[in-house]
C-alpha cells in the first residue's frame, strides 16, 4: 500500500489500546492474588468449578469470535453479499445438541479434559490421538489469530507489526499464566463488551458518512448484495443454505460440542444446569456478533461501491484482503479521536480472548492427558507449577507460529482454517461414535480413525499441491467431475464429511467383526441418547 495513503493513530488511540492490555493484565493479577491464589490445578485449570452462566456464556462467544472472524466476515459480505448470514440458522442445533447431549456426558463424569472420555469409552490410545489432534489444530490456529490483525493493521496504518504481535502474545501469556481460567473467563467478558462496542462504533459512523440508512440500503440493493435463499443442493457450491445451515451445524458441534477450549468452560460451571444455561445464552450473543459483522460488510460496500479502489489495498477475484477492512475502519473513524483505538482494541480483544482460551485448554489437555497418567504421585503444588509453565510455553509457541504464518504469507490463512476444520471433524466423529453407538469398541474406533487419517492425508497432499503450484481446481474445467469434483467440496462440509467418515467406517467394521455392546460398569441414559462408559479398574 502507498505510504502516503496510510491512516495514522493519534495519541488517544494508543492510550485506549494500552488501557485494553493493562486491564487484561490487571484482571490476571487480581485472580493471582485473590481467592486460592491459583495454588491448585482445580483452581488454575477449572476455575474451582464455580463459575456462573453469564460469564461462561460471554467467554464462550469470545473464544469463538476471533479477530479472523471480525475482519473476515465483513470482507465476505462485501464481496459475495449476505448469503453467509444463513450460517446463523446452524447456531440453533449447533448449540441445542451440545447443551442436551455433550454437556451432560462431560459434566456427569466430572472430567477435566474432554479427551478423558475417549479413554473411558474406548482406550488410552484413542484418548492420546484425540489430544494430539486438538493440540495440532489449536497451535496452528493460535498463530493465525495473533498474526492476522497485526498484519492488517500494519499494512494500513504503519502500526509496528511485530510490536503488536509481541504485545498481544506476551500480555495474553502473562494474564493466563498468573490468573488461570478465572482470569481468562473474566477478561473474555471484558473483551466481549469491547468487541461489540468497537464494531457498533464503525457501523454508526459508517452509515452517517455514507448518507444515512436509506442511502446505504439503496446502494446495497442496487449492488445486488442482498442474497436470497439459495437451495442449490450441489455440495461443491461454496455457500448455499445447505452448506451454511446444515454443514455449519457440524462445524458448530466440533467447536461447541467437543472442543476442549469450550468444554472446559462448561466444566467450570457451578452445576450442570448452569452449564446448559450458558450454552443457551451463547445463541443471542452469536447472532448479535454475526449481525454486526454482516452489517459492517454491507456499510463497507455502500461506502466504496462507487469509488476508485486503485489507492486502496489490493483485492483479488475471490476475496477482499484483511487490509481493506482495516482501511475502511480507519477511513470512517479518522478525525474522531479515540474511535480508531476503540476498534483496534475490539480487534485485539478478539485475538486475546481466542489465544488465551487456547493457552489454558492446551495446558489442561497436556497436563491431564499426557503428563499426569505417567506421574500419578505428582504433588498438587508441583502439578500447578507445571500447568503454569505449560501455559507460558504455549504462549511462546504462539509467537513462533505467528512468525511461521508470516513466512507463508497472507493467502495461507484460508488453508490453515481448512486444516482446522479437517482436524475437528474426526474428533466429533469419535465422540459421536462413542455416545450414539454403544456396540462400537476400541478396535473399531482406532481402525476408523486410522482409515480416516489415511484418506485425508491424500486430500491434504492434494490441497498443498494446488496451493504451491498456484493452480486452483476451478481452472481445470468449468465444472469439475469425478475425483476433481470430490476435491471441490465446499469447505463448510469438511466437518460433516469427516465426522460421517469416522462413524461410517466404525459401523462397517463393527458389523464385519460382529461387534456387540460393551459390558459396562456404569451406563447413563437421558432422553434420546444412550451412551456407555467403560471404567478401567
Amino acid at each position: 500500500m502507498d505510504p502516503s495513503n496510510q491512516k495514522h493513530f493519534e495519541v488517544v488511540d494508543y492510550v485506549i489500546f494500552a488501557v485494553l492490555l493493562a486491564a487484561s493484565v490487571g484482571i490476571g493479577l487480581y485472580y493471582a492474588l485473590s481467592g486460592g491464589r491459583q495454588r491448585t490445578t482445580q483452581e488454575f485449570l477449572m476455575a474451582d468449578r464455580n463459575m456462573g452462566c453469564i460469564p461462561v456464556s460471554l467467554s464462550l462467544i469470545a473464544s469463538f469470535q476471533s479477530a479472523v472472524a471480525i475482519i473476515g466476515v465483513p470482507a465476505e459480505i462485501y464481496t459475495y453479499g449476505t448469503q453467509y448470514w444463513f450460517i446463523g440458522c446452524a447456531y440453533i442445533l449447533g448449540l441445542l445438541i451440545p447443551a442436551h447431549v455433550f454437556i451432560p456426558v462431560f459434566y456427569r463424569l466430572r472430567l477435566s479434559s474432554a479427551y478423558q472420555y475417549l479413554e473411558l469409552r474406548f482406550s488410552k490410545a484413542v484418548r492420546i490421538c484425540g489430544t494430539l489432534t486438538f493440540i495440532c489444530q489449536m497451535v496452528i490456529y493460535m498463530g493465525v489469530c495473533v498474526y492476522t490483525p497485526a498484519f492488517a493493521l500494519n499494512a494500513v496504518t504503519g502500526f509496528e507489526l511485530w510490536g503488536a504481535v509481541l504485545a498481544t502474545g506476551l500480555v495474553c501469556t502473562l494474564y493466563t499464566t498468573m490468573g488461570g481460567l478465572k482470569a481468562v473467563i473474566w477478561t473474555d467478558v471484558f473483551q466481549t463488551v469491547v468487541m461489540f462496542a468497537g464494531q457498533l462504533a464503525v457501523i454508526v459512523v459508517g452509515v452517517q458518512k455514507t448518507g444515512g440508512v436509506s442511502e446505504v440500503w439503496r446502494k446495497i440493493w442496487e449492488g445486488d448484495r442482498i442474497s436470497g435463499l439459495d437451495l442449490n443442493p450441489d455440495p461443491t457450491e461454496r455457500h448455499t443454505f445447505w452448506t451454511l445451515g446444515v454443514g455449519g451445524i457440524f462445524l458448530m458441534l466440533s467447536l461447541y460440542g467437543v472442543n476442549q477450549a469450550q468444554v472446559q468452560r462448561y466444566l467450570s460451571s457451578r452445576t450442570e444446569k448452569e452449564a446448559v444455561r450458558s450454552c443457551y445464552l451463547v445463541f443471542p450473543s452469536l447472532q448479535l456478533a454475526l449481525a454486526l459483522s454482516c452489517v459492517m460488510g454491507l456499510v463497507m460496500f455502500a461506502r466504496y461501491c462507487d469509488e476508485d479502489h486503485s489507492e486502496k489495498p489490493k483485492t483479488c477475484s475471490c476475496f477482499v484482503s484483511p487490509q481493506m477492512v482495516i482501511y475502511f475502519v480507519m477511513d470512517m473513524l479518522q478525525g474522531l479521536p479515540g474511535l480508531p483505538g476503540l476498534f483496534v482494541a475490539c480487534l485485539f480483544s478478539a485475538a486475546l480472548s481466542t489465544i488465551s482460551s487456547a493457552f489454558n485448554s492446551l495446558a489442561t489437555v497436556t497436563m491431564e492427558d499426557l503428563i499426569k497418567p505417567h506421574f500419578p504421585a505428582m504433588t498438587e503444588a508441583r502439578a500447578t507449577l507445571l500447568s503454569k509453565a505449560l501455559a507460558m510455553s504455549y504462549g511462546l509457541l504462539c509467537l513462533a507460529m505467528a512468525y511461521v504464518t508470516h513466512l507463508m504469507g497472507d493467502s495461507v490463512l484460508q488453508m490453515a482454517l481448512k486444516i482446522f476444520g479437517i482436524l475437528g471433524g474426526p474428533i466429533l466423529g469419535l465422540f459421536s461414535l462413542g455416545i450414539f453407538f454403544p456396540w462400537a469398541n476400541s478396535t473399531v474406533s482406532r481402525t476408523a480413525l486410522l482409515a480416516h487419517s489415511c484418506s485425508h492425508s491424500i486430500i491434504l497432499l492434494y490441497c498443498c499441491f494446488v496451493y504451491f503450484v498456484n493452480f486452483p481446481i476451478s481452472s481445470l474445467s468449468s465444472r469439475p467431475s469425478g475425483l476433481k469434483r470430490f476435491y471441490s467440496l465446499s469447505y463448510m462440509w469438511y466437518s460433516a464429511f469427516n465426522c460421517f467418515t469416522v462413524i461410517l467406517i466404525g459401523l462397517i467394521i463393527s458389523f464385519l467383526t460382529g461387534g456387540r455392546g460393551l459390558v459396562c460398569a456404569d451406563a447413563f441414559y437421558h432422553p434420546g441418547v444412550f451412551f456407555t462408559v467403560r471404567f478401567h479398574v
